[in-house]
C-alpha cells in the first residue's frame, strides 16, 4: 500500500521536482527528484537515470524542499504514518491521512482474497507477508479442502493466481474467526493490510468493504458506521450501511485510512443497509493467541487441538493422585 509521510503545508505549496526519499517494501530506498506521480507509479530522477516505481512496491515517501522549516515538518518522525509490526500483524504507528476509496482499493485489492471450499465461498485478507490470512469460521466450517484466489499486481497488471495448499492454523467458532496459511512451495511474499482500532471509529464515519459477494470478485461497497455496539446473541458488532451479501463473509471492512476496522460476517436478509462486522479489536486477540485455538489437521473428527495443562497444574494433580492411592 502507498503511504506518504508529508505535511499539509507541502500539499498546499504544490512544488514540483521535490527532493525525496522513496522507501521500498523490501527495505531498500531510493533518493532523487520526483518528476511525476501517476495513479499507479512514481517517476524518480536519481541523477544518472530515471526510475518508474510501481506504487505497490512503495512503503512511504519523505519529501523535502530548500526551506528548513518545511523540511523539518516533512522529516521522518514518530508521527509519520508508518506501518509497524504489532506481534503477528501490522498496524500504523500514527493516524494516517484519509484518502478516497478509489485510491485505496488500488493497493488493497491484492490483499483481499476469495476463499473457496467444496461447499461454497467467502472472502478473506492477508495480515502478514508470510501468507497468513483471516476469514470467518462459517466460510470453512466442516471443510478441509480450501483454496484461495489472489490478484497479484505486477508491472501495473493484475495477475490472478490460485493457491491450493491452504492449512487451517486456528479457529474460533464462537467468535466466527479462522486463521489460514498459504503453504504452496512457490508462494511469494504477500501484500497485506494493517489492522486499525475499532475503538477510534465514530458513528457516521465512512467505511467500505472489499470481497466476493455471490462470487463477484473484487467487489467494493461503501457506507457508514451506523453503530459500534450492536448486541447480537451476547456479542458486540459494528453495524454498517455498507452492502454485505453472501460471499462477503470473512472480508475486511476498511476505514478511509486503509486500515481494517472489522471483519464482515452477516446481514439481515429481509432488509437492506443492515450489515454487521466483527470489531477489529476482537480480531487482533485471535492471531496473537492462535495456540489457544490451534487446529489439528490430522484429526478430521475433532479439529480442535487441546493444549497440555501448565506444569504446575500437572504436578498438583500428580501429587493429589499419589495421596489417594
Amino acid at each position: 500500500m502507498f503511504r506518504r509521510a508529508v505535511s499539509a503545508g507541502w500539499i498546499i505549496a504544490g512544488l514540483s521536482c521535490a527532493a525525496a526519499t522513496v522507501q521500498l517494501k523490501e527495505g531498500a530506498s531510493v533518493s532523487g527528484k520526483i518528476l511525476a506521480e501517476k495513479k499507479d507509479a512514481v517517476v524518480v530522477d536519481i541523477g544518472y537515470t530515471v526510475l518508474t516505481i510501481p506504487r505497490t512496491q512503495i512503503e512511504w515517501i519523505v519529501e523535502s524542499v530548500a526551506s528548513s522549516s518545511v523540511a523539518r515538518a516533512m522529516a521522518p518522525s514518530k508521527s509519520a504514518p508508518v506501518e509497524v509490526k504489532a506481534g503477528f500483524f501490522a498496524t500504523m504507528n500514527a493516524a494516517a491521512p484519509d484518502r478516497s476509496v478509489r485510491d485505496l482499493v488500488v493497493g488493497l485489492g491484492q490483499c483481499v482474497v476469495q476463499v473457496r471450499t467444496p461447499g461454497g465461498l467467502g472472502s478473506g485478507f492477508f495480515i502478514n507477508e508470510d501468507g497468513y490470512l483471516i476469514t470467518n469460521f462459517q466460510v470453512i466450517e466442516n471443510e478441509t479442502l480450501i483454496s484461495i484466489e489472489v490478484y497479484h499486481q505486477r508491472n501495473n497488471q493484475l495477475e490472478r493466481r490460485s493457491y491450493k495448499q491452504v492449512r487451517i492454523v486456528a479457529m474460533n467458532k464462537f467468535a466466527d474467526l479462522t486463521l489460514l496459511k498459504v503453504e504452496d512451495k512457490d508462494a511469494p511474499k504477500f501484500a497485506h493490510v494493517p489492522l486499525g482500532d475499532s475503538e477510534a471509529l465514530a458513528v457516521g464515519e465512512r467505511v467500505f468493504a472489499v470481497g466476493s459477494p455471490l462470487g463477484l470478485e473484487r467487489t467494493v461497497t461503501e457506507g457508514i458506521v451506523s453503530t459500534k455496539t450492536r448486541q447480537i446473541q451476547g456479542e458486540l458488532y459494528l453495524q454498517t450501511t455498507t452492502q454485505i451479501n453472501p460471499g462477503n463473509s470473512g472480508g475486511p471492512l476498511f476505514n478511509l485510512k486503509g486500515e481494517v476496522v472489522g471483519v464482515t460476517n452477516m446481514k439481515l436478509t429481509f432488509a437492506e443497509g443492515l450489515g454487521f462486522a466483527i470489531p477489529v479489536d476482537q480480531v487482533k486477540f485471535f492471531p496473537n493467541h492462535r495456540d489457544a485455538y490451534a487446529c489439528d489437521n490430522d484429526n478430521p473428527s475433532n479439529a480442535y487441538r487441546y493444549l497440555e495443562p501448565p506444569s504446575r497444574t500437572k504436578t498438583a494433580a500428580a501429587s493429589k493422585y499419589s495421596e489417594t492411592k
